[in-house]
């Protein structure tokens, strides 16, 4: 008859176990089932709950959400499923699970097997699956290595009055303790600056930062050790925001300022101004090896260092520097990474001083291998920004000034914030000319962690201001954003005007971006999805969905232009086998793979005679990071180099030995013609040998072209620019901020592909990777200055599940790379993960949409389902006052 017969209801995340709620089960017992008897049992949540504030979600996010789900269950009874559920059984937003893009097939480009352009496997892919690729914490150490523990500040800022250690040096196992005062040569693990300790000496300015370093026979000993200490604190006033810095004025450096035209004249003479602020969290890499580092002891006081890093050569000048040794008594090695994202560009720095002091000290081999918990609270993240805008223009949309203050919290010490922010202020155009823009970076000091190096380095941040502000001048005047994006694009021309330049003087000469976003829009039936978007969320109350397509142009070079270069070495052997070892580190991008096939392409025979050795110091010296995107483009080159140094000489000894010309020398697939006659490669390589040809050589590129005048912020800091754009559907849920990705397309430039394969897979990866940083990652520290997510309980990555169940990713085949690189090809490790804009705006189009699209919704990232339920009451208040 319609009547609660009976109730039990219950709630997770309200209590620390799950509770019933009876004083709601008695208010809805012997009433009708109706949405009124719903709303009168809300009185009673009070009476059931009192939740608690903290890292997943605040009380009174808890206890909206929670009325919501009663709410969501009446309609549930009372309506399909289908109206009310973004995924589950009854849900039909999503439909049905498309194949991957990421099915491919290897083409037979050339008659040999896995040359350039092929779709050739990874060439430690089946490695990864089966357990049998070799991380450093696999690799068979001597019987008697030592385990390290590194001790932690549980304050974020103090000086230390006094360090008992007489307890730990004691305990059971423990062989030694390592301090600031026993570190024999600087005690700085800093890339650049001098300004961060290996171990805090009298001062910590972080929670997690590493105080001393614990030898045992076994890690668990060494950990058991190092909570032994007796610390005295005096503490101090912490800065731990962005907001907290800019208040307090504490910045590393004065703030930096890239201007062109007068954009304060500007904004205040055009038809139109908008002005805001976006908050941008930061993002922990959560790479699957984490940080780790095994150093063995060698002759003469010399160390070798196994360790998981990007930059090989910064951790052995480190490990030198903190040693008081020359660089020549350093060997760095490393084969292979379990994910890096720049998270082990200097991060690693740490742990292997730490090891190779121990290694030194005691003689035996020692290994630092950091847990989950201390990995994410020792090491940097992604910064997080705050950015001020300030924008005017015209009724088309039409960008007649803008200004950027963009903060972003750094931590305690330099690390690389400096060419991060001056990234982020690089990439505050993004794909749009802005004749008159102000950009000023503000690198905040906090007590929190030294932000590092993290997949786009700072572009990401500086092209969600950009992208916040189009769409934000697009509600205003009631457009398509895309059409607002359009109409600001640089000259699609290159170097025609001044609508082709940046606000670093820098000429957009290869602008394909209009192009790319028309055939993206048609592909991808934009304008049809969009109307029928807009019409579905006015008869729909509960769900909502939105659409964004937003561009990306992302500029490729470090912009320490020194940065640029990098080194090969190529042996072949008489048997006609290929040893092949340069610079770049991989992290499982794929980088070994596409300079294996650059090679087979040069000397034209099967890839598997090409073999890929660990990056080791002792083979190429003074290497640069493989990071900035430049892997393939620096070591691909470098690798080229010295294959073409073999080749001529083997092409002047064949025409020597068959009275011929070089030009009549062909390299040919598995072998070599000479004038008429064909020999095999590996025949030719064994007379060569046997005739003492030298059959080794180095090769050496440094990027052409590229200069930058940091005190006048002008110049060419990059080589070329590399293009993509992405149109992303989303549906969320107005009653808990739930969110999905629906589908996603993608059309993303990579020049002529090296292997359609692997770039396929980082283009994916690159967008799922954003995606989470914008929708699901939320770094928290207390109000002590504790990082409280620091583990996968609390920090959340994205899983399977969401991944969005439609993708549709595509190379865009139409141009290769106008610049000379490596096969004509572009880079494709970063740019990819800014194709993720488009789903926060595709977030705020959905949020909009619950609010009759009446206010603009100013989603901060990341899109939580809390900040996003928020912005949903915000918009629906304003359209009720509106009415």
């Amino acid at each position: 008859n319609g009547i609660a017969a009976a109730a039990r209801i219950a709630f997770g995340g309200m209590a620390v176990i799950p509770k019933r709620a009876r004083f709601i089960e008695a208010a809805l017992l012997g009433n009708p089932w109706t949405a009124d008897t719903v709303e009168s049992a809300m009185a009673d949540f009070d009476e059931d709950f009192t939740p608690i504030t903290d890292m997943r979600a605040s009380a009174a996010y808890r206890m909206q959400s929670a009325r919501n789900m009663l709410r969501k269950y009446h309609l549930e009874t009372t309506q399909p499923l289908s109206e009310t559920r973004l995924v589950g059984r009854g849900a039909t937003l999503s439909g049905p699970r498309r194949d991957s893009s990421l099915i491919t097939e290897s083409a037979d480009t050339d008659g040999i097997e896995g040359g350039v352009s092929s779709a050739q496997r990874h060439d430690s892919g089946h490695k990864h699956v089966s357990g049998e690729a070799i991380f450093v914490d696999d690799i068979p150490a001597p019987a008697d290595t030592l385990a390290i523990q590194i001790a932690m500040s549980d304050r974020p800022h103090a000086r230390i009055l006094g360090m008992d250690l007489s307890a730990v040096e004691t305990a059971v196992g423990v062989v030694c303790v390592i301090t600031a005062a026993d570190i024999p040569g600087t005690n700085d693990i800093s890339p650049a600056m001098g300004d961060d300790p290996l171990f805090a000496d009298g001062l910590v300015e972080y929670a997690g930062q590493s105080l001393f370093a614990v030898a045992a026979e076994t890690l668990e000993a060494a950990r058991a050790a190092a909570t032994l200490a007796i610390i005295d604190y005096e503490d101090l006033a912490a800065i731990v925001t962005v907001d907290d810095a800019m208040d307090a004025e504490s910045y590393l450096e004065t703030p930096y300022v890239m201007a062109r035209g007068d954009a304060a004249q500007a904004i205040v003479e055009a038809p139109h101004r908008i002005d805001g602020r976006i908050y941008i969290g930061g993002q922990e890499h959560f790479y699957l090896e984490g940080q780790v580092a095994l150093a063995v002891p060698g002759e003469d006081g010399d160390v070798t260092v196994h360790c998981s890093t990007q930059h090989p050569s910064e951790i052995q000048h480190t490990v030198a520097k903190v040693l008081g040794l020359a660089n020549h008594a350093v060997t760095v090695e490393i084969r292979r990474m379990g994910g890096a994202f720049g998270g082990k560009e200097s991060n690693g720095n740490l742990p292997a001083a730490a090891a190779a002091l121990v290694a030194r000290k005691t003689g035996r081999a020692a290994k630092v291998c950091y847990d989950r918990d201390q990995d994410m609270i020792i090491t940097g993240k992604r910064h997080d920004f705050r950015i001020d805008y300030r924008v005017g223009f015209d009724g088309e949309g039409l960008i007649q000034g803008v200004e950027f203050d963009q903060a972003a919290r750094c931590g305690m010490s330099y690390d690389l914030s400096v060419p991060i922010c001056d990234r982020a202020m690089f990439h505050a155009d993004n794909t749009y000319y802005l004749a008159n823009a102000r950009i000023t970076s503000y690198r905040c000091k906090t007590n929190t962690v030294s932000n590092t190096a993290f997949r786009g380095f700072g572009g990401p941040q500086g092209m969600i201001g950009i992208e916040r502000v189009i769409d934000e001048i697009a509600h205003f005047l009631g457009k398509d954003p895309l059409a607002v994006r359009r109409a600001n694009f640089y000259d699609p021309q290159g170097a025609v005007g001044e609508r082709s330049v940046t606000p670093y003087d820098m000429k957009v000469e290869d602008c394909i971006i209009d192009e790319l976003v028309e055939e993206l829009r048609k592909t991808a039936d934009y304008d049809q999805r969009r109307d029928d978007i807009r019409a579905w969320n006015l008869t729909s109350s509960v769900l909502k969905r939105g659409i964004a397509l937003t561009p990306v142009k992302f500029g490729i070079s470090f912009t320490l232009t020194f940065l640029n270069q990098a080194g090969a070495l190529v042996h072949v052997y008489n048997d006609g086998s290929i040893h092949l070892n340069h610079g770049g580190t991989e992290m499982g991008q794929g980088l070994f793979t596409k300079v294996a096939q650059v090679v087979a392409e040069s000397f034209q025979v099967d890839i598997d005679k090409v073999k890929i050795s660990a990056t080791n110091t002792g083979k190429v010296p003074n290497t640069s990071a493989t990071a900035a995107s430049s892997g393939s483009d620096l070591n691909g080159m470098a690798a080229d180099d010295a294959c073409r140094k073999i080749k001529a000489r083997l092409a002047r000894f064949a025409a020597e030995r068959r009275q011929t010309t070089e030009d009549e020398v062909q390299f040919l697939p598995g072998e070599v013609r000479i004038g008429t006659e064909k020999i095999s490669f590996e025949d030719l390589i064994g007379d060569a040998y046997r005739a003492r040809v030298p059959l080794s050589a180095t090769g050496f590129y440094a990027t052409p072209k590229i200069h930058w005048d940091r005190a006048r912020a002008k110049g060419r800091p990059f080589f070329y620019f590399a293009y993509g754009a992405a149109v992303t559907e989303v549906a969320i849920d107005t009653l808990t901020g739930e969110n999905r990705v629906i589908r996603v397309d993608i059309l993303h430039d990579v020049g002529t592909s090296l292997n359609s394969a692997i770039d396929l897979g980082q283009i994916e990866g690159g967008y799922v990777q954003g995606t989470g940083w914008l929708t699901t990652e939320e770094l928290w520290w207390n109000d002590k200055g504790i990082l409280k997510t620091h583990a996968p309980s609390t920090y959340k990555i994205p899983v399977c599940g969401d991944r969005a169940p439609d993708m549709r990713i595509n190379l865009w085949t139409r141009g290769e790379n106008s610049e000379k690189t490596i096969y004509r090809s572009k880079a494709v490790g970063e740019p990819p993960l800014m194709l993720c804009i488009s789903a926060l705006m595709a977030l705020s189009d959905a949020v909009a949409g619950a609010g009759g699209y009446t206010d603009y919704p100013a989603l901060d990232a990341p899109a939580t389902p809390e900040r996003i339920l928020a912005a949903v009451h915000r918009v629906r208040q304003q359209m009720e006052g509106a009415a």
